[in-house]
C-alpha cells in the first residue's frame, strides 16, 4: 500500500522510487534490526514507533519467539529464556502483540486513504 500511495502522491513513477527510497532507507534503520529500540537514543525513539517495518519486526519477534522457553546462552552473561532475552535485551513483549496488530490496520488504513485521495483528487498530467 505504501508504495500505491507513493505512486499515486507523485508525478511519475521516477520519482516515486526516490520518495520510497528516501523513507525506506531510514525505516529500515530505526526498524529494530540493525539496532534494538532500547540501544536507540531516546531523542530518536519516536522515529522507531513511526516506522511501519518496526511494527512489523514487532510483530514477527513477539507472536513467534514471545512464549519460547529455551535458553539461549549470551557471552558473558548467565543464559536466560529467549522470551526473557527478548525483553531484556530487545524489548519485546508478547503482551504487546494485539496493539501491533491495531497498529498494522493503522498502518494499511492510512497508507489506502492517502491512495485514493491521490488518484481522485491529484491530476499530474499536463494538457
Amino acid at each position: 500500500m505504501y508504495r500505491m500511495m507513493a505512486v499515486a502522491l507523485t508525478p511519475g513513477p521516477q520519482i516515486a522510487a526516490i520518495v520510497m527510497g528516501f523513507f525506506m532507507s531510514f525505516w529500515n534503520l530505526f526498524s529494530g534490526f540493525l539496532v534494538p529500540r532500547t540501544l536507540i537514543p531516546i531523542w530518536w525513539r519516536w522515529y522507531y514507533w513511526g516506522s511501519p517495518i518496526a511494527w512489523t519486526i514487532y510483530g514477527l519477534f513477539a507472536s513467534q519467539m514471545g512464549d519460547v522457553e529455551t535458553l539461549v546462552e549470551i557471552p558473558g552473561e548467565k543464559s536466560k529464556p529467549v522470551n526473557q532475552f527478548l525483553k531484556d535485551y530487545l524489548g519485546f513483549e508478547e503482551d504487546f502483540v494485539i496493539p501491533v496488530v491495531f497498529a498494522h490496520v493503522g498502518w494499511v488504513l492510512l497508507f489506502f486513504f492517502l491512495f485514493a485521495y491521490g488518484i481522485k483528487y491529484l491530476d499530474f498530467q499536463r494538457r
